[in-house]
């Protein structure tokens, strides 16, 4: 045998094995974060783009693929993105917070790495620090399944992306000075789609399709606090996917999506080749505002026609209907490693009960609000990086919220509140709204099971009304007015996780607090450690590097 063949069988083993162990695909992006002006409600306003776009460009992977993130701050003000719905397992490094991560500064720039780890579905991404969410910086993320798992429906022709969102005239930072003086956020000025109102001059469409064939339109509401009802002319739209899980496909004229929510529907081109509105508009407030985009068919014969615009439901009860007949898809196959029929949440004992009641407070003549009673802030050094330091009692003390909310107690206390879970536990939590106002929480780090919603206070017996079969697993959820929620889930993802209102600005103002799930392991099995290029800031600063975790 020649020396070539020999080299030849090498080359040709090496690159076998490449394949057999290679790691999952990579994607990378670099963006600059930086003001711009936009006029989407006709008069001039300061924007935070990336790469010069409002909204933010998409991020379009497979499952288990290696998202890279440079971000370089061009602002004036210290910068985070959080990734809402990304479950970042064993990884809360990357999660985005005030609570996990120290600030890119103005001028700087850092690297985001996370993989969407067993995931699927239609998220996006948006600015973490104070207000900043007010003035744009968010964009759509694309969760494919990869080609081993199949998905319950038929490819589309094409996928479009949809960020529906309220709009206010008023700067991100004249909205936080409005916070801080104790003044609350009143209704939003407009609502805008894809950044846009639908009364600019010259509108073009947004959306372009084919009669007879059928469309994937990734829906999310990444506004600041309005629930919006979304809807298209003369189609109906068959929900396939939300928030990271299949569902059943029942089809709806119009959909509520809550802020921090995502839907993913199939829409079929079965119309004239015309032109059709496609609408969002407020829900549950007194002055409805609304935002239009146009579909357009290839061949288009006309404009659309305003006079049959669709109309948007009325009352909560309405939503609520709704939310029930959203089911969990138990025979599509999931990009986890078990099928989603296979994990039987309703039949494992709770061994903890969180009823958690959101409140608005005074705290020195201004209004703050808070759960059980406390206002979370947010310390100069992450609660995330004081624990892993061991230097947690310089920075917050645990479980200053109690599991059950005081009685009559209207004061408040601002401070850090970082709440403890054993790991692997599986617990339930309970919201309980006692305003006038809808409620919205999310939960980073975890998908959780919402199994029941009701009128009035939650007691033990409301779990009889829970459906332990298959409501759909995801990340956020709402409370209607004067009512409760409740979600299960266990607490196997080791790191520490924000809890918080999706309402930004009940969020900023203390609604919110941090869960701290510790692998008693300290095992590389189930929590990575702090990653070497992580930033420091705060009381870490000059602390040694605290040992490696125990390898898996």
């Amino acid at each position: 045998m020649t020396r070539l063949s020999i080299t030849l069988i090498l080359l040709l083993s090496f690159l076998g094995l490449s394949a057999v162990y290679a790691e999952d695909p990579y994607h990378y992006f670099t963006w600059h974060v930086s003001y711009g002006t936009i006029s989407p409600l006709g008069k001039p306003q300061k924007a935070i783009m990336i790469n010069k776009e409002f909204p933010g460009p998409v991020i379009n992977c497979s499952s288990n693929n290696n998202i890279v993130v440079n971000v370089f701050n061009d602002l004036d003000e210290p910068l985070l993105f959080t990734w809402n719905g990304i479950q970042h397992r064993k990884n809360s490094w990357m999660d985005g917070m005030p609570g996990t991560n120290c600030p890119i500064q103005p001028g700087k720039n850092w690297t985001y790495h996370w993989q969407a780890k067993d995931q699927i579905g239609t998220y996006f991404y948006f600015p973490s620090t104070g207000m900043q969410k007010a003035a744009g910086g968010f964009g759509p993320m694309r969760v494919h399944s990869r080609d081993l798992i199949p998905v319950p429906y038929f490819p589309a022709a094409e996928e479009f992306d949809v960020l529906i969102h309220d709009w206010y005239f008023e700067s991100h930072k004249e909205i936080q000075k409005t916070l801080d003086a104790g003044r609350l956020l009143t209704r939003p000025d407009g609502v805008l789609i894809n950044g846009k109102s639908g009364n600019e001059d010259n509108v073009k469409p947004m959306f372009n399709v084919e009669a007879g064939k059928t469309y994937i339109f990734r829906v999310c509401n990444v506004g600041l606090k309005a629930s919006l009802n979304f809807r298209m002319q003369s189609h109906k739209m068959k929900l396939v996917e939300m928030e990271g899980s299949h569902t059943v496909q029942n089809t709806y004229d119009s959909i509520d999506v809550h802020v921090g929510q995502c839907f993913t529907v199939m829409v079929e081109a079965d119309q004239e080749e015309s032109d059709y509105y496609i609408v969002a508009s407020t829900r549950f407030l007194k002055e409805v505002e609304r935002a239009t985009a146009i579909l357009r068919y290839k061949g288009s014969k006309g404009k659309p026609s305003s006079s049959v615009l669709p109309g948007a439901p009325v009352g909560w009860e309405w939503s609520l209907n709704q939310w029930r007949s959203f089911r969990w898809n138990l025979t599509a196959s999931a990009a986890r490693p078990n099928p989603q029929g296979s994990y039987h949440y309703g039949q494992i004992n709770i061994t903890r009960t969180i009823k958690l009641v959101n409140s608005r407070i005074m705290v020195d003549g201004k209004a703050r609000y808070a759960l059980n009673g406390i206002s979370h802030t947010d310390p100069t050094t992450p609660v995330k990086l004081a624990e892993y330091f061991n230097a947690s009692t310089k920075v917050f003390e645990y479980n200053l919220l109690s599991d059950e909310p005081p009685k009559g107690v209207k004061a408040g206390k601002i401070a850090p509140s970082v709440v403890s879970a054993e790991f692997r536990t599986f617990i339930e939590i309970v919201f309980e709204n006692p305003e006038k106002s809808l409620q919205v929480y999310h939960l980073d780090g975890y998908s959780f099971f919402p199994a029941g919603m009701g009128p009035g206070k939650w007691t033990p017996a409301s779990r009889k009304t829970y459906n332990n079969l298959d409501t759909v697993s995801r990340h956020t959820v709402q409370v209607y007015q004067n009512s409760w929620t409740a979600i299960l889930l266990t607490f196997d993802n080791a790191g520490m996780w924000n809890l918080r209102s999706a309402a930004w600005d009940r969020h900023y103002l203390g609604q919110q607090l941090y869960i701290s799930v510790v692998s008693p392991a300290r095992s590389l099995r189930d929590e990575y450690n702090m990653p070497e290029i992580s930033m420091r800031c705060g009381k870490v600063v000059g602390l040694p590097q605290p040992p490696s975790y125990a390898p898996a």
